[in-house]
């Protein structure tokens, strides 16, 4: 594999710690992304405009990056 090569692997599970290499990923703050889908429904429900939110990511950098 050449060196300059990167791989990241979305949906941080636990499992890309142990690959070889350890795989870089992207981790989703799951609870945030509930809340901000929860408080979005209630806006539409209650008439409100539909707005694009975007929530913070983290990128987990282990080996393969």
């Amino acid at each position: 594999m050449p060196e300059d090569v990167a791989v990241v692997g979305f949906d941080d599970i636990e499992a890309a710690a142990y690959t070889a290499p350890a795989l870089t990923s992207v981790r989703s703050p799951v609870a945030d992304q509930a809340i901000v889908t929860v408080r979005l429904l209630l806006g539409l429900v209650e008439g409100g405009p539909g707005e694009p939110v975007v929530v913070p990511n983290e990128l987990v950098v282990r080996e393969s990056s």
